[in-house]
């Protein structure tokens, strides 16, 4: 009995995602990538959302490729959609409804970031901080980025619930594996308070506290249906958002970036494999069954040395 219940208490085992459908948006670029490759790499069905199809058709194809020699990895396909609108997450939940019966998870993982400024130096005035803050951002920089940041996540966050509480159907046999869950892309700079860490952006940062705090709040809206939130709150990875020219065609960083991360600190410093910093988090969640509400920090220790409200 001891060597079966070992067994299922490997790594191989409970970290074995095939069967699980996820829909990841914002899938075939920066951490959506990382999350995308992790779930493929261990045997999940991906669909990747972006605005794009042609570029989410050469991911897919790319990764599909790299995939094709081992039968345990999964595969990933890409759905173009523009994730601000409620029309939009209805019509793509209707799209993924076509070709799966059910989904495991929905990760809400894509992100903008508009409006970034530059901070007024010592002795500015207040005519400093308005020009900065006030003329420098724009009525769009604010709607763009709540927009797919903080409303987009709400619209196919329920646009998707049939589809996850078809997940829990006596007749599909991984039910037993994984439970219906919805994972949000938060950020660290939702629990800062320096706009520094929020690339300089005040748009971005007033949108990532929200879904923070949507985390915790849909996940206990949806307690009756059995369906969990939970959330990820990245810190100063590396990605074409945050640090352009600094990744291969996969991906990858292949130089550290050219900022330095300049004027805060990373305690354990800069991820050198921001792949399995995210991914292992990602196989984590969608493997446990007793986390809910909570939103992971993955920062470096960075809110460690900054002020914050984690």
């Amino acid at each position: 009995m001891a060597d079966s219940v070992l067994q299922n208490l490997t790594a191989r085992n409970l970290f074995d995602l095939r069967g699980v459908i996820a829909v990841v948006t914002g899938g075939a670029t920066g951490i959506g990538l990382m999350i995308s490759t992790t779930l493929m790499a261990n045997g999940a069905t991906v669909y990747t959302v972006g605005p794009k199809q042609e570029e989410l058709d050469n991911v897919a194809k790319l990764w599909n490729d790299g995939a094709g020699k081992n039968p345990n990895m999964g595969r990933m396909h890409g759905i173009a959609g523009d994730v601000r609108l409620k029309s939009e997450a209805k019509r793509l939940a209707e799209e993924v409804a076509k070709r799966e019966e059910h989904i495991t998870v929905l990760f809400n993982n894509a992100g903008i970031v508009q409006g970034s400024t530059t901070r007024p130096k010592a002795g500015a005035t207040a005519a400093d901080f308005v020009s900065a803050y006030f003329d420098h951002v724009t009525e769009e920089d604010f709607d763009n980025t709540l927009r797919t940041n903080t409303f987009g996540p709400y619209w196919l966050s329920f646009a998707f619930l049939p589809l996850l509480e078809k997940w829990k159907s006596p007749e599909n046999q991984f039910s037993q594996r994984f439970v219906p869950q919805i994972i949000m892309t938060s950020s660290q700079t939702g629990w800062t308070k320096d706009v520094v860490l929020a690339l300089q952006s005040f748009p971005y940062h007033f949108s990532k506290a929200a879904i923070g705090a949507a985390t915790a709040s849909l996940a206990h809206e949806l307690l009756p249906l059995g369906i969990r939130v939970n959330g990820i709150a990245p810190g100063p990875f590396q990605t074409a958002l945050s640090s352009p020219g600094t990744l291969n065609e996969l991906g990858i960083p292949i130089r550290p970036p050219a900022h330095g991360w300049e004027g805060f600190q990373i305690p354990c410093g800069v991820s050198n494999a921001p792949s399995r910093d995210i991914g292992t988090v990602i196989l984590m969640l969608v493997a446990n069954w007793f986390i809910s509400g909570e939103t992971v920090l993955v920062d470096g220790g960075t809110l460690l040395k900054h002020p914050s409200s984690w």
